[in-house]
């Protein structure tokens, strides 16, 4: 990405970026909330583009639920198979994978052609 165009934030941003991307030539998956229950930081709708290189913008949830997601969207550009991915929690550990009070979040990814 090159210094005149600066990521920008927000589902635009984040369609933006994964266009600029894949226009250099780069493989790249987008994330989508698709479906949540409880407390989820990400409502749907939230989307994350992730590069080839792991590089990524946007966001659908935060902690190591975001991480799982940046992986398995690797393995998407990879395999350009997309993944239905979903992340649940008890109450009893929500504060540990970032979910505050419980809940589940259903992220669909797909590769960007």
């Amino acid at each position: 990405m090159t210094a005149e165009r600066p990521i920008t934030q927000g589902v635009d941003g984040v369609l933006e970026t994964a266009a600029v991307w894949r226009a250099e030539g780069k493989g790249v998956a987008l994330a989508t909330v698709v479906s949540t229950w409880g407390s989820s930081p990400g409502p749907v709708g939230s989307q994350l583009a992730v590069d080839e290189s792991g590089a990524f913008v946007g966001s659908v949830s935060g902690s190591c639920v975001e991480s799982a997601v940046v992986r398995e969207a690797l393995g998407v550009v990879a395999d350009r198979k997309p993944r239905t991915l979903e992340f649940s929690v008890a109450h009893e550990q929500a504060w540990e994978v970032g979910l505050a009070c419980g809940g589940m979040v259903r992220v669909y990814v797909e590769c960007v052609e």
